[in-house]
């Protein structure tokens, strides 16, 4: 059996292959190992399947017969379940660029075939050792996730005097398409910082910041010092934004061919123990603390 004192269960993955000699001996082989094993055949169909049941590993192959492999791993980096699914692409394909394409999406690994399955098995497994033992984890920025947040929203909970101020990050996938995955990459890191540097002024014992998704950050904060913690945050993220930004694009207001800018935007709201959901559930949490209205 499959499993680590953390996860009790197999872990699922996906095969996404429409060769079925490949999707055979792929299913077969990791089933074998005890791994719980899902398959399809066409990229739509893979996106129902982790919708339904979400995996914890993806092999996905690049050359599927309605939707390409690219264009599957972007839709499920879209999605708040499967945003942090490790993906390994499976591909014909041995160029340079096709490589850095798969990674840019957010691939974890890119094998090109035929592929040794000893090798893919190692990948496979290290892979998964390593995601459960990080999963607590968000993998850009380091700051606690999932399991953790459940834990501070059952503190929140029990004492009436704290609350959780959330912060929601808009136009970053225009920036990032803009200024590259790298820069982007460091946007988020740059505002996990502000918000672990604000976290200990407002609330001196056991501070928390968590990552609910890329784009979605909160903090717990005593109800005392809401305003303050708020207002240090809009003042810090205020004066760095333009510091994220070349100079001259920054200063002229548009970026090659004179295009405008696309200009990183925040949002910062709260909730109060009371409003905390039943359960702790991280799906109502992230509606009642960023509802659509803010987008």
């Amino acid at each position: 059996m499959v499993s680590t004192a953390k996860k009790e269960t197999p872990f699922h993955i996906l095969v996404v292959e429409d060769d079925p000699n490949t999707a055979d001996m792929l299913t077969s082989y990791f089933s074998s190992l005890g791994y719980e094993v899902s398959h399809a055949a066409w990229g739509q169909d893979a996106l129902t399947i982790a919708a339904e049941n979400t995996p914890d590993l993806i092999l996905l192959d690049v050359h599927l017969p309605d939707i390409d492999g690219y264009e599957v791993c972007t839709r499920l980096r879209s999605r708040r379940r499967t945003q942090h699914t490790p993906i390994i692409f499976l591909t014909e394909r041995r160029e340079r660029r096709d490589r850095l394409t798969g990674l840019e999406l957010g691939a974890i690994d890119y094998l090109t075939k035929p592929f040794d399955i000893q090798e893919i098995r190692y990948r496979v497994r290290n892979i998964l050792r390593h995601c459960d033992t990080e999963a607590l984890l968000h993998p850009i920025t380091g700051l606690p996730t999932s399991t953790l947040i459940q834990e501070q929203l059952e503190r929140v909970k029990q004492h009436s005097e704290l609350s959780v101020v959330g912060l929601s990050l808009q136009e970053m996938k225009a920036f990032g398409d803009v200024y590259g995955f790298v820069t982007h990459d460091d946007v988020l890191r740059a505002v996990a910082l502000i918000l672990r540097n604000t976290a200990p002024e407002t609330m001196r014992h056991d501070p928390f910041v968590g990552q609910l998704s890329t784009y979605k950050f909160l903090m717990v904060v005593t109800e005392a010092k809401r305003y303050l913690a708020m207002g240090r945050l809009h003042q810090r993220l205020d004066e760095a934004i333009s510091f994220f930004y070349p100079h001259q694009d920054w200063k002229s207001g548009t970026h090659d061919d004179d295009l405008p800018l696309p200009k990183i935007g925040f949002r910062l709201s709260y909730i109060t123990a009371e409003h905390i959901p039943p359960a702790c559930d991280l799906d109502q949490l992230h509606d009642a603390l960023f509802p659509k209205t803010m987008a």
